[in-house]
């Protein structure tokens, strides 16, 4: 099914691509609710823009948009982002409208250079807080480094009150609908989206925050998912997750291979739940990783549960963790519960590899074969330890 040419205000329209069926991102990220590649026109009584392209899998569908709308003539191709799901039509645009200029920043302009061949002699380089004039629509550039990569930009229709964020605030959510009209359904998949891309960039996303705060805006166009008629929405949701504020809330991955690791898991998920903590439990053999991702945003404790494999953790477990330490919530707690036969070091290799992570690790958990009535004793402390901890950050709001 194609994205119809659909117009958001009057000379702008939405003419990109909806991706039902892909599955997978960047080979890695679950695509639950598929996704979009969301391009957009922009006429001015001079001059006519196109903001971003598609996926090139995608091109045939912009063109077939571009074709439907008549567009004869486009004069610049602003480039927000170099990654090649917004980018990689660029040079099939240029093919097809050989008088185009592309509109970016230096550092994208190198990035385009590498990644696509494009000649030099294509880009017009802009300024942060440089204008564009179209005639009776004036487009604003606004630098926003590492909200995902060093290159990214917004750009904003003035006249209009549009910002056009790119990959920032948006979701991996295929829509025949425009806008966002079920803000329930918007709001997780954008917390996914965030929680997968987003949160390892949270204290340079404060700034860029701040950016969009001193704009008036009417309407936020990303890159992926629909398009937000109510702003505040969406910031006020960012807000809330690059906050420094985490919930009484403990996420426990875990493997277990022969059944004692699980028993320790589900005593310890009792445990903390008759201490009034919310437990989420993620078995890594059957968990969507972008679940996990989106339940590390705000929890306070993480505690990883594994089995020793030779003398280290579970390889499922070893994913896991580096998959926390490259995504850096805002967690406050960190061990580890788990079992071994003979010995090893499985405490010191997680330990290892959590060093992104602004963390206090917590007494661990480890015993020699199948849990007894010592170790759930221990389990239970370590449940006391996480509630008097969360009592003193949660409390004060830390």
């Amino acid at each position: 099914m194609e994205m119809p040419v659909r117009e958001i205000k009057s000379d702008i329209y939405s003419v990109g691509a909806i991706d039902w069926d892909r599955k997978l991102f960047d080979e890695l990220i679950p695509l639950p609710e598929g996704t979009s590649y969301n391009s957009y026109i922009v006429k001015g009584s001079q001059k006519t823009a196109l903001i971003d392209t598609v996926d090139p899998a995608k091109e045939k569908e912009l063109i077939a948009n571009l074709e439907e709308l008549k567009i004869d003539k486009i004069d610049y191709i602003i480039a927000n982002h170099a990654e090649q799901d917004h980018s990689g039509s660029i040079p099939k645009i240029l093919e097809l409208y050989p008088d185009a200029k592309v509109v970016t920043n230096i550092k994208c302009q190198k990035m385009l250079m590498d990644l696509l061949f494009i000649n030099d002699d294509k880009f017009i380089v802009i300024n942060d807080g440089e204008t564009l004039p179209l005639g009776n629509k004036t487009l604003q550039f606004i630098f926003a480094p590492w909200v995902h990569w060093p290159e990214t930009m917004f750009t904003y229709l003035k006249e209009d009150k549009i910002l056009f964020t790119c990959d920032f605030l948006g979701s991996h959510f295929a829509s025949d609908k425009l806008f966002v009209e079920d803000e329930v359904a918007v709001y997780f998949a954008a917390k996914r989206y965030y929680a997968e891309i987003m949160m390892p960039f949270r204290t340079t996303i404060r700034k860029n925050i701040e950016k969009i705060s001193e704009l008036e805006v009417d309407i936020i166009a990303p890159s992926h998912g629909q398009v937000y008629k109510n702003p505040e929405f969406i910031i006020n949701a960012y807000r809330d997750w690059i906050s420094d504020e985490v919930k009484n809330e403990v996420v426990i991955p875990y493997i277990s291979m022969h059944g004692s690791t699980a028993k320790m898991v589900k005593y310890f998920e009792n445990a903390l739940k008759d201490r009034g903590i919310k437990v989420k439990s993620f078995s890594l053999t059957e968990t969507d990783i972008g679940e996990l991702a989106v339940a590390l945003v705000d929890s306070a404790t993480v505690v990883i549960g594994s089995p020793t494999v030779l003398t280290g953790s579970h390889p499922a477990v070893v994913y896991a963790a580096y998959l926390a330490n490259a995504l850096k919530p805002k967690t406050k707690f960190v061990s580890v519960i788990g079992s071994y036969g003979w010995g090893g070091m499985m405490v010191e290799q997680l330990k290892g590899m959590l060093g992104n992570l602004k963390v206090e690790l917590l007494e661990p958990v480890v015993v020699k074969g199948y849990p007894k009535k010592e170790d759930f004793e221990a389990l239970s402390r370590l449940a006391d330890e996480i509630l008097k901890k969360h009592e003193t950050i949660i409390s004060k709001g830390v």
